[in-house]
């Protein structure tokens, strides 16, 4: 068994890998690094409820910190390593000092993508990924305020629907044809668009950004400005275009990476004794028979257990069906599933009802749901997702007839 495990990063992942060990009954050392100064904390909140200023920091924490002095780990926070060296099984942080291992887990998770426009880098232009950004961005969202959301995905949307309950005027500015074009359905992007017209948002949607323009007087953003012409006054802007795989020191260390750090179905590198988990790890998925990165707090728990138990000594593959979520307004959607590839959606309920859900089809198999204020939907979604089930298109099609008996 390793007696010197080191975990590169500090979230979920690390904390359930953590947690897993100690329960099981792993004496050796315990080491974790995190290049933020904090205790390792949940992202989610971030864009909701933290920046709507409803929950202290201490709630974000995923442990307090006794949890790491009674399980004995060894902690090196707002610290960042250098280099990762897996023949020599060590790691050299920025001041110099090395860390070895026996065994090592990458849970670097990601970081947003950057503006690649002139003016990108003005003062009042943010990014939303940790706890410093929020509390960057909080500060100036003062009620009236203009804010433009450059980006109609999941973090755009939902710092759109925070930010409308804090009375601030907002506009989503989105590249694609729709919002939430890359993960779900015409139906789905067509409700949310609507949804937030309902509160006031203003969308618009094939936009290309030109240029984000300064005022003279205080040097900060005040306008965006896009290829076709269109100029849009903002007193702050939030650059939600996605995020990148933080993967960089494993490809320095000739770790196989695409898209992500490589692992296989039970989460292991290219490198010997080297696992990856969480956002930053492209695994090899059972349930669909590819390699998937996913950003999802579940993800990050299920493999964070995954790796312990391989650590451990008892194999366990990676095969947990991934699932997410996203809260706008009162508007809960659970997506379970990944939809890659769909040829068909078949809709449960009327939208109008603000309850409905989206299923998705490949070759008449159900392969993913996107549940809007429908529970039990994404409840017996899961079973028949895992199960590679075919229901009855009709049958799956009436809202009356229950989705666990639409097979």
């Amino acid at each position: 068994m390793y007696q010197d495990i080191l975990i590169v990063g500090a979230g979920q992942a690390a904390i359930q890998t953590i947690d897993t060990l100690r329960k099981r009954g792993y004496t050796g050392r315990l080491t974790l690094v995190g290049d933020e100064p904090w205790l390792p904390y949940q992202r989610p909140p971030l864009s909701k409820k933290y920046l709507a200023g409803n929950l202290e920091r201490e709630r974000l924490l995923i442990r307090p910190a006794s949890f790491f002095s009674e399980h004995g780990v060894t902690t090196h926070l707002g610290r960042r390593v250098a280099e990762i060296a897996p023949h020599h099984r060590h790691v050299r942080l920025e001041d110099g000092l090395v860390l070895p291992f026996d065994a090592l887990l990458l849970a670097t998770g990601s970081r947003p993508r950057r503006l690649n426009v002139p003016g990108a880098d003005l003062p009042g232009i943010h990014t939303l990924r940790s706890i410093a950004d929020v509390d960057r961005i909080r500060t100036e969202c003062v009620a009236g305020a203009r804010m433009v959301v450059i980006g109609g995905g999941y973090i755009g949307l939902e710092v759109a629907a925070t930010a409308r309950e804090l009375g601030l005027e907002v506009t989503v500015l989105e590249m694609a044809e729709r919002v939430l074009s890359r993960v779900t359905c015409p139906q789905i992007s067509a409700f949310y668009t609507a949804e937030h017209a309902r509160a006031g948002v203003r969308t618009h949607c094939g936009v290309r950004l030109r240029a984000l323009h300064a005022d003279p007087a205080s040097g900060r953003v005040s306008r965006v400005l896009t290829e076709g012409g269109e100029e849009f006054p903002a007193d702050l802007v939030i650059a939600g275009v996605g995020v990148v795989p933080a993967d960089e020191l494993a490809r320095a260390a000739g770790i196989d990476c695409e898209n992500g750090i490589v692992t296989d179905g039970f989460c292991r590198t290219s490198a010997a004794d080297v696992y990856a988990a969480g956002d930053c790890a492209s695994h090899l998925n059972r349930q669909y028979g590819r390699h998937l990165r996913l950003e999802s707090v579940d993800n990050a728990f299920e493999q964070g257990t995954t790796v312990a138990l391989n650590l451990l000594g008892a194999p366990t593959p990676h095969d947990k069906l991934p699932w997410f979520w996203s809260d706008q307004y009162d508007l809960k959607l659970i997506i379970v599933g990944v939809n890659h590839g769909y040829d068909r959606v078949v809709l449960r309920g009327d939208p109008s009802t603000r309850a409905f859900s989206a299923c998705y089809l490949r070759g008449g198999e159900f392969v993913a749901i996107d549940a809007v204020n429908a529970p039990k939907d994404q409840m017996a979604a899961r079973k028949l997702i895992a199960a590679h089930a075919r229901p009855d298109l009709a049958r799956l099609a009436d809202p009356a007839v229950a989705l666990k008996d639409c097979v």
